[in-house]
């Protein structure tokens, strides 16, 4: 199916979601292209998607030098030693999750980057994040690293997790995001919340979402 098409369906939905939630605000959609070619994340800018997410380097800098433009941003775990070969492409980081990161990138980084702090609501051994009862003090932590703008949370609710848990992870990270808003910091604006995916982004709006990620339903 056309990327056109897809988003039209996509939107549509947003729209009622929107419509319900005691928030009422549009979420920013962030096509997540790590599984498509160029040509396929092309014909979802050329739909009206301003936003791309990868989550390798490869593809990321692959879409990065090929498409005109965008706003990039990275959504997987990044690798310390890594973060040299692709801190200054991006626009947005969805995954500043330990004080090893935030150290290389504010080493390696050439402007402020705007980060999202990943948050491990679930608990998942098998995710990566800051737990929630330490986000506050990690955030108010970063205060001199100047190449790091703490602009929102970021979570991903378990695969196999039931509508009512899903909606119970991302009602936590809403409350945290606002508790560190109003702690005032100036290099912690936490204004934003990345949750959502293909198959949870209808609940992840309703829950005050501002940023969503949606890969699959989108470009396939």
């Amino acid at each position: 199916m056309e990327v056109k098409n897809n988003l039209a369906v996509i939107q549509s939905e947003i729209d009622t979601a929107v419509a319900e939630s005691p928030y009422g605000q549009q979420p920013t959609l962030i096509a997540v292209t790590k599984y498509v070619t160029i040509e396929r994340a092309q014909e979802a800018v050329d739909a009206g998607v301003m936003h791309l997410g990868e989550n390798r380097i490869e593809g990321f800098l692959d879409k990065k030098a090929h498409i005109q433009n965008m706003t990039m941003h990275f959504i997987g775990s990044l690798q310390t030693r890594k973060v040299k070969e692709v801190i200054d492409n991006i626009d947005y980081l969805h995954s500043l999750d330990r004080m090893s990161l935030a150290q290389e990138i504010q080493k390696r980084a050439t402007k402020k980057i705007k980060c999202f702090i990943q948050v491990n609501v679930s608990g998942e051994e098998s995710k990566h994040g800051i737990a929630p009862e330490d986000v506050q003090s990690f955030v108010q932590s970063l205060s001199e690293y100047d190449n790091i703008e703490v602009v929102g949370l970021m979570t991903m609710a378990p695969l196999d997790a039931t509508d009512d848990a899903i909606r119970t992870y991302f009602k936590q990270l809403k409350q945290l995001q606002i508790a560190v808003n109003a702690l005032g910091l100036p290099h912690a604006p936490c204004t934003e919340t990345s949750m959502g995916m293909s198959n949870d982004y209808k609940i992840a709006i309703e829950e005050g979402a501002t940023f969503i990620r949606i890969g699959t339903k989108l470009v396939g």
